[in-house]
């Protein structure tokens, strides 16, 4: 049973990982921009298509194909918000259509040009780490290590940069941070281009150990808006937490108590921890856009 619970917590921290690259992108969206950015699962779609389609059709190696998902993801983000939600971000229903009608552009250009079907898209290190009776694959333990890694660099950018704290002084108040000198139209592409960069680079991590086919964004969707809610929206700090605490949930009662009554537990768990604090388990009061 121990060695279960080990390999259970493996798998927990593992998806951990990759919920918190992803929320950390929702969650600095909605704290710089105040969009609840629907696009973000196309962006993680989008990812992981370019990679595939960099490795098959260009021959490039895999880490090159993530590099080129990342910035086609982060160039079109940056696009984006410069020559269109830049135009409408203080009002929240115009910018919910624009994301949300972005997501439904990339989901169904994927659609017409690779099909419906599901894509073989083969991570490139096999094999499996043993030590005892607790296993876990090279390509999880890779891709963990990636995502920890690019976890530590958003923490690095948002915390220890100028860049980084002119972003945190647009999210407190852009009106006031404006008046000091920043220049919200320069910074505002810069960090949606940094969120979706973020998206892309889960999608070309996670797809070739999961699936890569035109549907996997929905649930991407819906897990990283779960994550941010539950931490508290635009709050890094409980994006973070919050995914790993999803993660943990997640692996240990798909493991003991099966998928579906896995997945009851967890939304159960969630409502509860939302109905004890609204605002999330870091979360703070709403903000004008």
């Amino acid at each position: 049973m121990s060695t279960e619970l080990v390999s259970t917590a493996l798998i927990g921290l593992s998806l951990g990982a990759q919920y918190a690259l992803l929320a950390l992108g929702f969650t600095l969206i909605f704290g710089i921009l105040g969009v609840v950015n629907f696009a973000h699962g196309g962006f993680y779609l989008l990812g992981g298509y370019v990679a595939y389609g960099a490795v098959t059709f260009l021959g490039v190696p895999y880490l090159v194909g993530v590099v080129i998902a990342v910035l086609t993801t982060g160039a079109l983000g940056w696009l984006f918000e410069l020559l269109l939600l830049e135009r409408v971000v203080e009002d929240h229903l115009a910018t919910l259509i624009l994301t949300l009608g972005l997501f439904m552009v990339m989901s169904t250009a994927v659609l017409v040009a690779f099909g419906p079907e599901s894509r073989r898209f083969d991570f490139p290190v096999e094999g499996v780490w043993r030590s005892g009776k607790i296993y876990m694959p090279f390509a999880n333990m890779i891709v963990m290590g990636i995502c920890f890694l690019a976890i530590a660099g958003v923490y690095g950018l948002m915390y220890r940069t100028d860049l980084g704290r002119a972003l945190r002084a647009l999210a407190d108040d852009r009106h006031i941070a404006a008046t000091q000198g920043l220049r919200p139209r320069l910074l505002f592409p810069l960090a949606f281009a940094i969120a979706s960069g973020l998206a892309g680079l889960t999608g070309a991590l996670v797809t070739p150990i999961l699936s890569l086919g035109p549907n996997v964004a929905e649930p991407v969707l819906a897990t990283s808006f779960l994550v941010v809610i539950l931490g508290g929206f635009g709050s890094i700090l409980g994006a973070t937490v919050a995914a790993f605490l999803v993660g943990m949930i997640e692996a240990y009662t798909s493991v003991f108590l099966g998928g579906s009554i896995g997945a009851l537990v967890l939304f159960s768990l969630v409502l509860l921890v939302l109905v004890a604090r609204p605002s999330g388990l870091f979360g703070r009061q709403a903000r004008s856009a």
